[in-house]
């Protein structure tokens, strides 16, 4: 049964009137008396009755109609739905990502663009010396960054991965023979000093201030960006924590990645400001979801159609938290 044969026999249930009914869907009484001599041929049964004086519903007809309206309701309102939805669904959606993230989001880029055809996806990097500045200022619609995130105008979405914590250091570095390490060398070492406006939880979950016997952590230089970081411990002159994505974007002769044994794993998250949640950013928000897993690892066998190029991107230099791990309590206790 067409859709149009639908709309003829639930206008006439209502209208119980060929010529009413005819003049309603703007088609001629012929067409409606064909559309229902052909649904009563098919089902095998009348569906109306009609005399020179009056249409009336049989009981097949009363069954079928109490059986379709709701289902032609439901396509009805679907399609109002998904109207709304496509038109929303326009626009322009800049991403701030730190480091290599797009790269590591390509699962959720990719069903993104599928589900939204007609946005245009932008990027922009945002530095961890300015984490949330971009956002707040609305030149980004969205932004990646590490856990743990405690702003009351920011909310915070699902994990969108996790990775191991490596230390970098330099390659004729004392550690760089060792296979792995523990955060407690930090103290031993000088680690670099993140500049500009970053909460203090914030840089702690990146750069402890204390080992977790409660040794000072030593800072030096201040470093705003990743390479800063690099040719500052490639240099010898400090080490640094560097989640895996350093090793696995940014592997250099004169640098090492060694694991850290007792360290937490970097989870990353997608946030955005309360106050704008646009469409676009929540379809966004609700592909990480699609995409993602219990772990907070990321799925790529979510299906699309429309996949996502991504050039190489350096990696930031950073630990990352969702909640409060034991590392977290001993340098708060």
């Amino acid at each position: 049964m067409e859709l149009r044969d639908i709309e003829i026999f639930l206008t006439l249930a209502e209208e119980l009137h060929f010529g009413r009914c005819a003049e309603r869907l703007h088609v001629s009484p012929a067409r409606v008396s064909q559309a229902i001599k052909k649904q009563e041929r098919v089902i095998g049964a009348q569906l109306f009755e009609r005399t020179s004086r009056r249409v009336r519903m049989t009981p097949v007809g009363e069954v079928l109609l109490q059986r379709l309206k709701p289902a032609y309701e439901g396509i009805q309102e679907a399609m109002v739905e998904v109207t709304i939805i496509a038109r929303h669904s326009a626009g322009t959606l800049t991403l701030g990502v730190m480091g290599a993230q797009m790269h590591d989001m390509t699962p959720v880029l990719t069903h993104f663009r599928a589900r939204h055809p007609s946005a245009e996806l932008r990027f922009r990097e945002v530095f961890f010396s300015d984490p949330f500045g971009a956002l707040r200022a609305g030149e980004v619609d969205a932004v990646t960054t590490w856990l743990p995130v405690r702003e009351p105008d920011l909310t915070v979405g699902v994990v969108l991965r996790e990775e191991p914590l490596n230390l970098m250091v330099a390659a004729d570095h004392p550690l760089a023979r060792q296979e792995s390490v523990s955060l407690e060398v930090l103290g031993d070492h000088i680690v670099p000093r993140l500049n500009g406006p970053i909460p203090s939880y914030w840089e702690n979950a990146v750069l402890p201030a204390r080992t977790p016997a409660g040794r000072l952590v030593r800072r030096g230089p201040a470093v705003a960006t990743f390479y800063e970081i690099l040719a500052l411990v490639a240099a010898g002159d400090a080490v640094c924590t560097v989640p895996d994505e350093g090793r696995r974007y940014n592997a250099q002769t004169d640098v090492v990645y060694l694991p850290l044994d007792d360290a937490p794993p970097v989870q990353w998250a997608l946030i955005w400001r309360t106050d704008r949640a646009t469409p676009l950013v929540r379809a966004l928000a609700e592909a990480a979801t699609d995409c993602g897993d219990a772990t907070g690892r990321l799925r790529r066998d979510v299906p699309a159609s429309v996949s996502v190029s991504l050039g190489p991107h350096p990696g930031p230099p950073a630990i990352g938290r969702s909640g409060e791990s034991s590392l977290a309590r001993s340098r708060r206790d």
